[in-house]
């Protein structure tokens, strides 16, 4: 069978991998640069053929808590929203947290604080992968760099949340959110019949049967030693996902003097700053995070050794810098470059900020 390609929105091939996953339902607000999600859905009527619910919430509170109760249900539900949106879901987002309910939360980022604009950015960073609700809880967080990624973390997000009964949220700023590029879209999957779901997920809730006791999911717990021991079960689920799902590119890392750490579409721009240096004399290579948590220290660590620096480069003020510190040990410089209020660099300013701040 031939593969089926298609020019689209990275916005709208989350929409139709959504469908083609299988996906149950879909509640969601509309909120620029990721309203196309919803529209595309709406224009799709996939509830006619795979019977796959869309709806528009009276808000992104609502949206996140009819997540909550279908994913309580042991169905494929996602949302999605664009940064003031998501700050909005975070209570919810840490019920589904502490609930272990697997479910799929897009965040097409723009740029703040408050309000801010509508242009890209990607200062979402520390609220996506520190926790932005309260608690001590961790998402699974994929950051696409493509159009084709952000139709094929919609299957992967779905597939992790469910193997670890975890929320997962693809980490996308407005600028792959917006682009058009060609994609090849997945193939199609049923939904999950409610058999199915029965015998893969025996902790939802779809009504008492004679053979077990009833299902209830909440996040709350008034005895503090069960509380601690519901905590102890999470951070055992983190340290399984960090075992075994760390996901990063690196691109012309050997023999090079510089590393630069980029994720999402400032990754694309790195790449053709690496270009421009080679040009130059100048050797500088690439490792873009994928998963930006669990977060590639050790491959980060391991790829800067024998470099005379590092620069990370990041639409924000300064975030994932941190954790880059972090995996190198203060072993060598680590330098900042990043562009505010939904401006996005040219390669060339890559570039100068190469030779500026690590040569």
């Amino acid at each position: 069978m031939s593969e089926e390609v298609k020019l689209m929105k990275g916005n709208e091939a989350i929409a139709h991998a959504a469908i083609r996953y299988g996906a149950d339902g879909y509640f969601g607000y509309p909120i620029t640069p990721q309203s196309e999600v919803m529209e595309t859905l709406m224009a799709l009527k996939p509830w006619e053929d795979t019977g796959m619910v869309v709806l528009q919430a009276e808000s992104e509170v609502a949206a996140i808590n009819m997540v909550y109760g279908g994913a309580s249900c042991g169905k494929a539900v996602m949302t999605s929203s664009s940064s003031p949106g998501v700050s909005l879901k975070q209570e919810g987002i840490s019920y589904c947290a502490g609930a272990e309910l697997p479910c799929l939360i897009v965040n097409v980022m723009r740029g703040g604080p408050g309000l801010g604009t509508i242009q890209p950015s990607q200062a979402d960073y520390f609220q996506a992968t520190k926790g932005g609700g309260h608690g001590d809880y961790h998402l699974i967080v994929l950051a696409p760099a493509s159009v084709q990624e952000m139709a094929d973390f919609v299957g992967l997000g779905f597939d992790l949340a469910f193997k670890y009964r975890n929320p997962a949220m693809i980490l996308a700023d407005g600028v792959i959110g917006q682009m058009m590029e060609k994609v090849v879209l997945p193939p199609y999957r049923p939904r999950r019949t409610e058999e199915e779901i029965r015998k893969t997920m025996p902790w939802a809730t779809q009504g008492r049967t004679p053979d077990r006791e009833r299902n209830v999911i909440t996040s709350l717990e008034l005895d503090p030693a069960i509380m601690e021991q519901r905590n102890i079960k999470l951070q055992a689920t983190y340290r399984r996902i960090e075992e075994n799902e760390i996901r990063y590119e690196t691109i012309n890392c050997e023999g090079t003097d510089y590393l630069m750490v980029a994720f999402g579409s400032m990754a694309r721009i790195c790449q053709k700053a690496i270009e421009l240096a080679a040009a130059e004399g100048i050797k500088v290579g690439l490792l873009r995070p994928i998963t930006l948590w669990p977060f590639p220290y050790a491959a980060i660590n391991e790829a800067a050794k024998g470099k005379k620096g590092v620069l990370v480069a990041e639409l924000n003020a300064g975030q994932m810098i941190e954790d880059v510190k972090l995996a190198v040990n203060c072993s060598l410089p680590v330098e900042h470059f990043g562009r505010l209020g939904g401006i996005v660099p040219s390669p060339d300013e890559v570039l100068a900020a190469i030779k500026e701040k690590l040569m």
